[in-house]
């Protein structure tokens, strides 16, 4: 078997960074990035950290509002492509209030990886907005609003989106929030909309989908591989909060699987202590896997495990 400094290639793994995301607001933290220059510099220091995907959102400059801003997308992704070697995974996820065009608005970039939402959900942040925060008109409105907020993901918008990423070649990464998300990839690809080797994202945290909790993550790994079989997929977990985020990270190291971190989904690195920054997780996340005896896949090798075109066909 293939190694690389005495690490087999079965014991790398593969860990996301998820840099800004598009359900925090910034009076959460202070550290989360918002302009493009502070989404490059975090993406480039968590590359160096051991990360060999990015996964990117943009926002709003000025408000720090989540956007589907083509410009600021590619300022982004040019600025990460100039300055790392590392996966730019941009999401057709999006924010609250975005249409399905304006979410896959950005494969016209033609990324060689995407994240492509498996099902719609409830999506709840509004018991954000009862803490003791300092928020604005607009994040006050924006969490609050997901009292009646679904995030919707039906047959023909997965259907519309892998079709953009079957255009562009972009492989999807297909973003699990709950069992039943599981059976509708599978008539996906009764359908012939998705087909296997495909990489699965388990998420779990998120108010309106499955929680973090052990028995829930090894219920969507069962189910995935008596729905598809084990050597059909990769896949990776990624938990949502503190202590979720690296709670799932260590059940997915010992499970064989890879790990998502990042300012999107957990803005503490302790319980008393905030992240100051995206590096701050992934080393936490490496530091992790190393007592696993496992080692951070390069960019290379994460391409050659995933099937990965490669960044040359990038469009900016």
């Amino acid at each position: 078997m293939p190694s690389q400094n005495g690490v087999p290639m079965n014991d790398k793994v593969i860990i996301t960074c998820a840099l800004t995301g598009g359900m925090t607001v910034p009076a959460q933290s202070k550290h989360i990035p918002i302009t493009v220059d502070e989404i490059i510099r975090e993406g480039v220091l968590a590359a160096e950290a051991g990360a060999s995907i990015l996964h990117v959102h943009v926002r709003e400059e000025s408000t720090g509002r989540p956007v589907a801003d083509l410009e600021l997308f590619q300022r982004v992704l040019k600025g990460l492509r100039d300055s790392t070697d590392a996966v730019l995974q941009p999401t057709t996820g999006g924010g609250r209030g975005m249409t399905v065009a304006e979410r896959g608005s950005v494969l016209r970039f033609r990324p060689e990886m995407a994240t492509l939402n498996a099902g719609s959900i409830n999506f709840g942040l509004y018991p954000v907005a009862q803490r003791a925060l300092t928020l604005s008109d607009w994040e006050r409105e924006y969490l609050e609003g997901t009292r009646d907020y679904i995030f919707k993901n039906t047959f023909a918008d997965i259907t519309y989106l892998a079709g953009l990423m079957a255009e562009a070649d972009t492989k999807p990464e297909i973003e699990v929030y709950d069992v039943g998300q599981l059976f509708n990839l599978r008539q996906l690809i009764k359908d012939g909309v998705l087909r296997a080797p495909f990489n699965l994202q388990f998420v779990l945290g998120v108010l309106g989908g499955t929680m973090v909790e052990p028995d829930q993550l090894i219920h969507l790994l069962r189910t995935a591989e008596r729905l598809f079989g084990a050597e059909n997929f990769t896949w990776s977990a990624a938990g949502v909060g503190y202590p979720g985020e690296f709670q799932m990270a260590a059940l997915s190291l010992m499970l064989g699987g890879n790990v998502r971190v990042g300012l999107e989904d957990n803005l503490r690195l302790r319980v008393h202590e905030q992240a100051e920054s995206n590096a701050d997780l992934v080393t936490k996340a490496v530091g992790l896997a190393a007592m696993f005896d496992r080692a951070p896949a390069t960019p290379a090798e994460a391409r050659q495990i995933l099937g990965l075109k490669g960044a040359d066909d990038l469009e900016l």
